[in-house]
């Protein structure tokens, strides 16, 4: 029994000291991912290359993210580069979108959802085809960004609200980057 009770001992006050910092800090438990750690994330799935209609290539560079506390969204702006036979030249070129954010369980990420296409802006592209890349926007931008992972979770980020039973419920967007928020696991 109290060789039991040792063995154990170092998990408990673990979980002790942990549950009174979170009890004195007066708030429920939570995980917070930075703005740098989303931009490193999401940078490393970009350049993108997307045909449109065999009539010209977009070529996506890596997001800049902003982030938008007041109404708890992401925003991006991406350069884009459009070339193709169609245009006889490259343009260049810029996207901006801005999303939501959902948890999915399944392999603890942080993933875009609810885009919006605020602009698609091509200075010096000529009528025709910026009104066919206007066309394609919304379609390049759910390509782009729908479901993009911005950020996975590690087994070790979710050792001890997992132990604690809890699991990660709502994202809110703040200055410094995202706070994920715990709740209680269903019962089984």
């Amino acid at each position: 029994m109290k060789r039991r009770l040792l063995l154990t001992m170092p998990l408990w006050l673990s979980l002790g000291s942990a549950g009174s910092a979170l009890a004195n800090a007066g708030k429920s438990p939570g995980y917070t991912v930075s703005a740098d750690q989303l931009q490193q994330a999401v940078a490393k799935r970009f350049p993108l290359r997307y045909p449109v209609g065999g009539l010209l290539d977009l070529n996506v560079q890596a997001p800049r993210l902003r982030l938008l506390p007041d109404i708890n969204r992401l925003a991006t702006d991406m350069a884009v580069q459009a070339a193709g036979p169609v245009l006889g030249r490259s343009y260049n070129g810029t996207f901006e979108v801005d999303f939501g954010l959902r948890y999915e369980a399944s392999d603890q990420t942080i993933r875009a959802q609810q885009l919006r296409v605020s602009a698609l802006r091509f200075p010096d592209l000529p009528p025709g085809p910026a009104e066919l890349l206007n066309a394609y926007g919304p379609a390049l931008a759910e390509q782009t960004l729908q479901n993009v992972v911005l950020h996975q979770l590690r087994p070790q980020d979710l050792a001890l609200p997992d132990a604690m039973g809890l699991q990660p419920e709502s994202i809110t967007v703040t200055h410094q980057g995202l706070a994920i928020s715990f709740v209680n696991k269903p019962l089984r």
